[in-house]
């Protein structure tokens, strides 16, 4: 890990153990390229009361380079959330469609505010439905999302 890699991860570290923001909680960093946190669906929202786990994984080119973000175990039921396949329900992969962990990353952002941008996205959804494509792209999609390429078309959920 080069020194500008690790010293950021520990800023954006210290900055959310010492700043917790709302609904949001690391739960376990199993090393400092490695991190889970919980988020808590926003009070007066579709996802109030649900508890979601993100997995975060940080290449060596970080903060230059998005992390690797996605849901781990159940996610969210949402337009740019890839979930469960109905037909085979062993196929989950936890990616999400926002711009900010592809080409509209920059290296101001923290994880902090991929965090908050997540909630923002779960918090305006006005409808739990799966992506239209969703049981497609679970079936055909890399393990990482970072193998994916979006399409960045609905900016209204």
């Amino acid at each position: 890990m080069n020194q500008i890699h690790s010293k950021r991860l520990r800023k954006d570290l210290d900055n959310m153990l010492n700043n917790p923001p709302s609904n949001i909680q690391i739960q376990d960093i199993t090393d400092m390229r490695n991190w889970k946190i919980t988020l808590y669906g926003a009070k007066g929202t579709l996802y109030e009361g649900e508890k979601y786990t993100l997995s975060f994984s940080f290449g060596s080119s970080y903060p230059i380079e998005p992390p690797e973000v996605m849901f781990v175990g159940e996610a969210p039921v949402h337009p740019h959330v890839s979930g469960p396949d109905a037909v085979v329900v062993r196929v989950f992969n936890g990616h999400i469609c926002l711009s900010i962990l592809a080409e509209g990353w920059s290296p101001a952002l923290t994880v902090e505010s991929v965090c908050v941008s997540i909630l923002s996205m779960l918090s305006s959804c006005d409808r739990k439905i799966p992506p239209p494509d969703n049981w497609q792209y679970v079936r055909r999609a890399r393990p990482s999302p970072k193998g994916s390429k979006w399409d960045f078309h609905d900016d209204k959920v």
